[in-house]
């Protein structure tokens, strides 16, 4: 089938055009919002074509196709709806949606907070691979590489989305907090990153160009928003032009510079020095044990949403330090899941969830875990808490060896390509682990095969 011909497939499967309030996507999946979500064929919806899992989570219906394929299909998707025009019932939904109990407060801020790197997710993958090949070859031919033209500009290239980091992110940050004016956030980013901090003294306090990162800009972000949203309301319309952005850049600017950028600043040296001390420490047995914790715990994150506060920080280490340890470690879920997943399609009797397993293994190698996590291990319980188990196994191994990315946005074995330092080969043995242990923690505890 063509992406054209799957899209409405999809849009026919889910009740119409008529049930579709809006349509998103995001690395791997179809993102639905429905007026009545009993209308979907969900039986039919997930054997459809080249639907990999179906998911109904933050409120929405997330058809699973896959990176790359998920863009084109939900491209179609929004030029076959694009013509509805029941707004006002379309914004009453919408709304009471919002209000619903799984719709909270502080879901809504980390889906915004992780939607504001996800248009920054290719910039880190192509930068990063363009990194890790310049260290690969700085590794093979040594300091005199390093001192070439060619790896000068490799690294320039490399270094792209990094240099403007602040900028981009002010800039998404400010869109989905509801700023009317979204580069005003790239404008404070650029000032908190700007060289020209060096040469000023506040307080008595020389200002450090770049100090807590994004983590400093989302907080200016979320002030600009406040103060421009509050502005809105008083200053008459003939004046909003001049007076709205005026005072919300040098209100946000100031109290960013005398406070806001110190506390960025507080909290990034402190997830640093959380970061240093743990996974990266001398000490083996603290190393090792914030790895298996670290691995352990990150499923139930990812099935709460809250994994989705991580992405500053992996973006902030990379940033300041070249390269994080968190991903590595965090990724060794995926890889257990695959193991579990093996173990699952060996022993089961059911042939649909054998064929489910099947099908969602090399998606799980390649880093896609959605198949395998909503389609094997989670329904069936214990396969789950084995993935979890042999995450952690995965996260001791790349703990030991400081195993570190230069970039986010790969999971799985494609995540080899970004790691750091030449340890590509002792990341491929934290893999291996993940893959081992997930196999026998699942063996070990067993599921319940469900009847045909």
């Amino acid at each position: 089938m063509s992406n054209k011909e799957i899209a409405q497939n999809l849009i026919n499967l889910v009740g119409g055009k008529e049930n579709i309030i809006s349509a998103q996507s995001c690395m791997t999946r179809c993102r639905l919002e429905l007026k009545d979500y009993s209308k979907v064929e969900m039986s039919v919806l997930e054997k459809a074509n080249s639907v990999l899992g179906v998911v109904e989570a933050e409120g929405q219906l997330q058809v699973i196709y896959g990176p790359g394929k998920v863009t084109k299909v939900t491209g179609e998707v929004k030029k076959i709806i694009e013509n509805i025009e029941d707004i006002e019932d379309i914004a009453k939904i919408t709304k009471e949606r919002i209000k619903s109990k799984n719709d909270t407060k502080v879901k809504n801020a980390l889906k915004k907070l992780g939607s504001t790197f996800i248009p920054l997710i290719p910039l880190f993958i192509s930068c990063g691979l363009v990194l890790a090949i310049n260290n690969i070859a700085g590794v093979y031919f040594g300091d005199a590489y390093k001192l070439t033209t060619a790896a000068k500009i490799i690294g320039l290239i490399g270094s792209g989305v990094f240099s403007i980091l602040s900028i981009l992110v002010g800039v998404n940050a400010a869109k989905e907090f509801g700023s009317q004016m979204p580069m005003m956030g790239g404008v404070l980013g650029g000032i908190l990153s700007s060289s020209a901090l060096s040469g000023i003294t506040l307080f008595g306090t020389n200002l450090t160009p770049g100090r807590g990162g994004v983590i400093s800009v989302i907080l200016v972000v979320l002030l600009a928003c406040f103060v421009e949203k509050s502005l809105k309301k008083v200053v008459p319309d003939v004046l909003d032009l001049f007076i709205t952005p005026l005072v919300t850049l040098t209100v946000s600017v100031l109290m960013a510079l005398i406070i806001l950028q110190p506390i960025g600043g507080f909290i990034s040296d402190s997830i640093g020095t959380i970061v240093a001390q743990t996974l990266s420490s001398n000490s083996i047995i603290v190393s090792v044990l914030s790895g298996i914790v670290s691995g352990a715990l990150f499923l139930p994150l990812v099935m709460t949403g809250m994994h989705q506060a991580l992405t500053p920080i992996h973006a902030d280490l990379i940033s300041n330090v070249g390269f994080t340890v968190l991903l590595p470690v965090l990724a060794t879920s995926g890889m257990a899941q695959v193991g579990a997943a093996a173990a699952v399609y060996r022993k089961t009797k059911n042939e649909r969830l054998k064929k489910t397993a099947k099908n969602g293994l090399f998606a799980g190698v390649l880093g896609i875990g959605e198949p395998l996590i909503y389609g094997v291990t989670l329904p069936l319980g214990k396969p789950f808490t084995a993935a979890c188990l042999g995450a952690g196994a995965g996260g001791a191994v790349m703990a030991f060896f400081k195993v570190g990315a230069v970039a986010i946005g790969v999971s799985g074995l494609p995540l080899a390509l970004l790691i750091a330092n030449g340890k590509m080969f002792v990341f491929l043995i934290g893999v291996l682990v993940s893959y081992i242990a997930g196999y026998a923690f699942t063996m070990i505890l067993g599921f319940e095969d469900p009847i045909e």
